[in-house]
């Protein structure tokens, strides 16, 4: 039976289809034969106890030149919907965390994916402490003398905001570096939050792996080559995208973390990993998936639609987080 999806995103106009994993994911619904609907954030509402957006019916195209259409906006109670994927960009902000209040009140008759209530549970660098033997040594503090120790201790560390995306505000502080207490001066002048600290891992030279996990299982993965004199492998900022196997340690990985990743409902979910060590677990809007269909002609959006379609009705954002 076909679905109506609402898709909350950022601009469609926005987007990169050549990279975009919410395109590749909304296209695939489409060519199942399920109606997609579009809204950003900034028109979610509560009124009087109904959670509704002002958005469009969308089409897609994969064509760069022509990839959308759009028909009028208008209201629609949320509630209307079987299938809502929250899909817009950080930054994991109060705003980001207010949609997630709003989609968590809608009845277990719409299937909010990823579980709004997890996603707030599982911020993308916090949620991985929760796996601290597999990751690298790992601080997160705002005590700049305990930074200034972790990296007289380690040497060579890399230093990042709590709540970024996309490789954005991620420096590389070497043990001669002078710049470690004017960019902990910038950090703490602009946000209250901690920031993550981390050891440099040599091994990101040969690629940052993105694997993607589909309601607790490995589907797929891309490695990320950073370019020469950058220690950021996104590919938002450069990073070249190679094809790439799992090894045993990422099979190890990901059957360690793929349980806890299903029973809390982050169905779609992309993990970080660099040579032996997991460095991050993304929930919000992780991408990859054109990437690794270029590379082995998987589908991963097809792989998560058999998921969706096959669900029931017992599943609900609410019974899988409590």
């Amino acid at each position: 039976m076909p679905f109506n999806i609402a898709i909350q995103m950022d601009p469609v106009s926005s987007i990169d289809i050549k990279g975009d994993t919410t395109f590749a994911l909304a296209l695939k619904a489409q060519e199942r034969g399920h109606s997609l609907w579009y809204y950003t954030p900034d028109k979610l509402s509560y009124n009087e106890g109904v959670i509704s957006a002002v958005g469009q019916t969308l089409r897609l195209f994969d064509n760069p030149a022509h990839f959308f259409e759009t028909g009028s906006f208008e209201e629609r109670p949320l509630q209307e919907f079987d299938v809502i994927l929250m899909r817009q960009d950080p930054p994991f902000d109060m705003a980001y965390i207010t949609a997630t209040h709003l989609l968590e009140m809608l009845p277990p008759t719409t299937k909010v994916i990823n579980n709004p209530a997890e996603v707030r549970n599982a911020p993308e660098k916090l949620l991985v402490t929760l796996f601290s033997e597999l990751m690298p040594p790992t601080l997160i503090s705002r005590d700049a003398d305990k930074i200034k120790a972790f990296r007289e201790h380690y040497q060579d560390i890399i230093i990042k905001p709590l709540f970024g995306n996309g490789g954005e505000g991620v420096f590389r502080l070497q043990e001669a570096d002078q710049n470690l207490n004017a960019l902990l001066e910038m950090f703490f002048a602009t946000s209250r939050e901690p920031v993550m600290v981390q050891k440099y891992l040599e091994e990101v030279r040969a690629g940052d792996k993105r694997i993607i996990l589909i309601n607790g299982e490995a589907k797929g993965a891309i490695n990320r080559v950073p370019q020469e004199g950058e220690a950021r492998s996104n590919l938002h900022v450069g990073g070249s995208a190679q094809a790439v196997e799992l090894t045993k340690r990422d099979i190890e990985i990901c059957n360690i973390i793929g349980p806890e990743l299903k029973k809390r409902g982050l169905v779609f979910v992309g993990i970080d990993v660099i040579g032996d060590y997991l460095t991050e677990i993304n929930v919000t809007s992780p991408t990859g998936i054109r990437e690794i269909e270029a590379f082995t002609g998987l589908s991963m959006a097809a792989e998560f639609w058999n998921i969706i379609e096959e669900w029931t009705t017992h599943w609900t954002n609410s019974v899988i987080s409590r």
